[in-house]
């Protein structure tokens, strides 16, 4: 007789009944063929006996093995391991080998060669370079819980928990309508508006109805990479004209016009991701007119509005669109915590329309509660004195990363301090290269991350973001720290080379 006794163990501290984990691991030695079909079980009094369970419990646990076709019972003769189950095939592996079944398919699929890997791994002991965002100890996150909660507590509140429309939740909707028209000039209605979950989303619909294979986009020589990995995953090509001092160079996408289609043009135009630069007034009239004239879309990522430190907000190109050529992205995730995905796509009704459609396909729906509760947060008027709270702590902060950087690593450093944003463009020393760098900085505990993403042209500018708003004046002077230990480590090396 099989050695039940020995071969399974039920624990009598688990939430999972007694039943079904008898069950489970009878199912288990049936599919690694311990038991094997037309085996006879033990009579339910003899199997409670070698278990010291209730002899319900071997019935119940028989009962649910019936159901599941695991077994078969016969009349006056027992319960037997079903006489027509299959042998489950396994691969052969040597003796030597330890498989993970859960690390490999048995199937062959496609791997995207494009998109890149994003890695969300936090080690403790590790500072950790960003590219730009918020800090989110600064989040308003009791006044958003207490919206919530009280969101929650309404008597309508079970109509938002069925199935909602793929444009997003109205109220947000109407709300976003008087917020942006009134933040950013914008002269839009609910029908130009679609939640999205935060910016990406925004982004990759926009390329899915505008681009196909060979179709071209417009980016500056120096992009935001995930914009990049998402037209280049619909198999469009990237034309890249020059970024300076006032932004993308307009008069390249003219010469551009001139000889072949364009189909979008993606611009983060106030400050440029990633070298922060603002897109000047004579720039903006002149890509929308090129946009009118040559009947293409321009992709307006306004990622980081909010943030500006010199001045007042440049009100984004949308502000000035007659003829319905841009496509305006923006969110709140970047001016409150990227945890809450919660973002809009602004265009004509006709695209707005076509994107809600895609949406609900990979995406049916945004989260009603939670655009219920931003609903609330913005009306309220909590999201612009978030704004105005991180703004002061970010600019004090910006401030002393900058000054901390010219000062104790100035001869290894090039940047211009930044008007707005949450990030420095900074320049290393030609003579050393963010190769070596990255390697010395993890004796240092220091990660720097893939700044491969900010050179994808082989441009060679040794430029790199280095975000400054997630950290406090502590962790400031850390880093600093940091970076001037690595470049004395770096400089000896160099000497005994």
């Amino acid at each position: 007789m099989f050695p039940y006794k020995t071969s399974i163990q039920l624990d009598r501290q688990s939430n999972q009944a007694l039943y079904l984990q008898l069950s489970n691991q009878i199912i288990q030695l049936i599919k690694n063929q311990t038991l094997a079909p037309n085996t006879r079980l033990p009579g339910s009094r003899t199997l409670a006996e070698h278990l010291n369970v209730h002899r319900k419990t071997i019935v119940a646990c028989y009962d649910e093995l019936l159901l599941q076709g695991w077994v078969e019972s016969m009349p006056k003769k027992g319960t037997f391991i079903h006489r027509n189950l299959p042998v489950l095939q396994r691969q052969k592996l040597e003796s030597t080998v330890v498989s993970n079944l859960k690390d490999n398919t048995g199937f062959s699929f496609y791997k995207n060669p494009v998109l890149p890997e994003k890695s969300s791994k936090k080690d403790k002991g590790i500072l950790y370079l960003n590219d730009g965002v918020s800090d989110g100890r600064l989040t308003s996150i009791d006044e958003i819980a207490r919206t919530y909660r009280r969101v929650c507590s309404k008597k309508n509140v079970f109509d938002h928990l069925s199935y909602g429309s793929t444009y997003g939740n109205d109220t947000l909707r109407d709300v976003l309508v008087d917020y942006l028209n009134a933040t950013r000039g914008l002269h839009i209605t609910k029908d130009n508006v679609l939640i999205t979950r935060g910016s990406q989303m925004g982004i990759w619909l926009s390329s899915q109805l505008l681009l196909q294979k060979g179709d071209i986009v417009v980016v500056g020589n120096t992009n935001y990479e995930s914009a990049d990995a998402t037209f280049l995953n619909q198999h469009a090509r990237l034309e890249r004209v020059l970024v300076d001092e006032h932004g993308l160079v307009t008069d390249e996408i003219e010469n551009l016009c001139k000889r072949q289609q364009i189909k979008a043009v993606y611009v983060t135009s106030h400050h440029h991701h990633p070298t922060t630069v603002t897109l000047c007034a004579e720039r903006r009239i002149h890509l929308l007119n090129l946009a009118k004239q040559h009947n293409f879309a321009i992709i307006e990522d306004d990622y980081d509005y909010d943030f500006n430190y010199n001045h007042a907000p440049i009100l984004p190109l949308a502000s000035h669109d007659t003829n319905g050529n841009v496509i305006y992205i923006g969110s709140v995730c970047k001016t409150v915590a990227p945890v809450f995905r919660i973002g809009y796509l602004i265009a004509s009704k006709e695209f707005v329309d076509e994107a809600s459609k895609l949406r609900g396909y990979v995406d049916r729906q945004g989260d009603a509660l939670l655009e219920l509760t931003f609903a609330d947060y913005i009306k309220s008027g909590d999201l612009d004195r978030h704004i105005r709270k991180v703004m002061k702590i970010y600019k004090q902060r910006r401030d002393l990363f900058c000054r901390l950087l010219k000062d104790e690593l100035g001869d290894f450093f090039e940047f211009e301090i930044p008007k707005g944003g949450m990030a420095v463009w900074t320049k290393l020393s030609p003579e050393y290269s963010w190769d070596h760098f990255s390697e010395v900085a993890k004796n240092y505990n220091l990660e720097i991350g893939d700044w491969k993403q900010y050179d994808n042209t082989s441009l060679g500018h040794n430029y790199i973001r280095i975000g400054f708003a997630a950290y406090n004046n502590q962790e400031i002077y850390e880093l600093i720290s940091r970076l001037k230990k690595i470049m004395d480590e770096i400089k000896k090396i160099e000497k005994i080379s």
